[in-house]
């Protein structure tokens, strides 16, 4: 037979062992949450960090076509695309009209009606989403291969 004292510490265990568990279970949830701001953080700083780039580079062309080029080729660049593929050339004649619109964008003066470089921008983020099944974003994701240290 129980006694209390042994009735109560089992109640307490029980609840040690709840408590451990919800705050596994809180833990587990909080990791996915920052997780997932994490990567909204690094994605918003990579379309900042690429766009600005795109607007230096098409920044002194003469016309959209010479801006779309410059653009591509500063693309090419900080992606580390330095041949072609099927996937790249869609990728990039996708990512043109966007490109274009930071030209205009930035060609634009007083008075001109302002492109939509936002929406631009998010038109081609959905198209490469529906396309390949994940953020346009992720081919930043480039690990750098730890290189051997060698003494001299």
């Amino acid at each position: 037979m129980n006694s209390p004292t042994e009735a109560f510490l089992g109640k307490l265990e029980t609840d040690a062992i709840a408590a451990n568990e919800a705050e596994g279970a809180f833990r587990k949830r909080m990791m996915g949450e920052l997780a997932a701001l994490e990567r909204v953080r690094a994605f918003a700083y990579r379309r900042l960090n690429l766009v600005r780039e795109v607007a230096k580079g098409v920044a002194s062309a003469e016309d959209k076509e010479e801006a779309v080029a410059r653009g591509t080729a500063v693309v090419r660049r900080e992606l580390g695309w330095e041949h072609d593929t099927e996937s790249r050339t869609e990728t990039l004649a996708q990512l043109a009209a966007a490109i274009g619109a930071i030209f205009e964008g930035s060609a634009a003066t007083e008075g001109d009606a302002a492109p939509d470089l936002a929406g631009a921008l998010a038109e081609f983020e959905g198209w490469y989403e529906a396309t390949y099944g994940k953020s346009f974003w992720v081919l930043f994701d480039q690990e750098i291969p730890e290189l051997p240290l060698v003494e001299i």
